[in-house]
């Protein structure tokens, strides 16, 4: 292998800077400009078309189909990326590239894949497990690594350590798979400083697990003579607000409708005129009525409108900010009794909007750190 190129989740400068880790395993970090919005599936995008967002289409972690009329969250197929993968050419004069635990990876014109692909059993829970390609190197990589801790990836029991076993999964197929270029991400920073927020004691243990998650990849990397190069997609911030819940809005409204079924509250999208699709510190303001939305929305002094988006798709001019230190709750309820049935539990492909709050048990527990806005990022020269 060539070289691997490294994702890392919260990888803010201003956070390694204040830890004194500007050097960690041989590489040396500098300040970068994120992407923007700064959220996981807009920065993989970013970096594997070298597009901005008005090029690749992405601008946030989901996205609101005007056919089905609904949002969808984390969709994995890779056609949802649009434009020219970086490695194009070079793939097709013959060299070989991988992509692991990348969102929008499935189907990627690539030549190995490992992505969190948990199956979920008609009774309730899941089987986990992750899709491979080559598909059979699925049963290969429980039997060497152990099968993948699924719920350390997100949720309660979310771990920093789990990025040890997506670097596992990495070496023991790269092992089999002689690629030129592969691309990994690990989501080690994410969950501590979205959870305690950036700079407490559990960030900081989570920084030095990153450390030494380097190291490691730094040693595989020296004894196959490849370049690391790593990059941070979004930096966390404090929380400092309280959260907004733009759809309590538009439901007062009479823009966003709901039904009731069983006393519990869903929406009801196809007689609702507008629907603010929640996602970390913004939102994406969706429906006919859009504009009118984003005028009452705005007239709360809640949200403020986003820095310059001539550089974004046509969606970006529907999005909102929430106020500094504040993040955007995807809730239209004020009443518990209300609250659907997947509100307390982690569901991402049910919920209409992200939900930081699934790092909590019964998602009772306060959010403090958040994302999405510009930020600086650190990256290895």
């Amino acid at each position: 292998m060539k070289k691997l190129n490294v994702v890392a989740a919260g990888l803010g400068f201003r956070r390694l800077e204040e830890q004194g880790l500007l050097e960690m395993a041989g590489l040396r970090f500098v300040e970068a400009p994120s992407v923007f919005p700064a959220v996981t599936c807009v920065a993989q995008a970013t970096m594997r078309t070298g597009l901005s967002p008005a090029g690749h289409g992405m601008i946030s972690n989901g996205w609101w189909s005007h056919d089905l009329r609904k949002p969808l969250f984390w969709e994995q197929s890779s056609r949802l990326v649009k434009g020219k993968r970086v490695w194009e050419d070079r793939r097709a004069a013959g060299e070989k590239f991988g992509m692991f635990f990348f969102q929008q990876s499935l189907g990627e014109s690539v030549d190995a894949v490992v992505s969190p692909a948990p199956i979920h059993k008609h009774g309730g829970g899941m089987i986990m497990g992750c899709y491979t390609m080559p598909t059979g190197m699925s049963k290969t990589l429980e039997k060497l690594c152990g099968r993948f801790p699924l719920w350390r990836y997100w949720g309660p029991l979310a771990s920093p350590k789990v990025g040890r076993m997506c670097i596992s999964y990495f070496e023991e197929l790269t092992n089999v798979i002689d690629l030129d270029e592969a691309y990994l991400y690990l989501p080690t920073l994410d969950y501590a400083a979205q959870k305690h927020g950036p700079g407490s004691p559990a960030d900081i243990a989570a920084l030095k697990e990153f450390r030494r998650q380097l190291e490691r990849l730094a040693d595989i990397c020296m004894h196959r003579g490849c370049e690391l190069s790593v990059t941070g997609d979004y930096g966390i911030a404090p929380v400092t607000e309280e959260p907004v819940h733009p759809n309590q809005v538009l439901r007062k409204h009479d823009l966003f409708r709901t039904r009731t079924v069983g006393g519990m509250s869903y929406p009801d999208f196809y007689q609702s005129t507008a629907f603010a699709m929640c996602d970390h510190e913004y939102c994406v303001v969706c429906g006919e009525k859009s504009e009118e939305a984003m005028k009452l929305l705005l007239s709360t002094g809640d949200y403020e409108l986003p820095p310059d988006t001539s550089r974004q798709p046509p969606a970006a001019s529907r999005l909102l900010l929430a106020r500094q230190g504040s993040w955007c709750g995807y809730e239209w309820w004020t009443d518990r009794r209300e609250a659907p049935d997947f509100a307390t539990h982690v569901d991402i492909h049910n919920k209409p909007g992200f939900d930081p709050k699934e790092l909590f048990f019964f998602n009772r527990g306060t959010v403090m750190g958040t994302h999405g806005r510009p930020s600086s990022v650190a990256k290895s020269e």
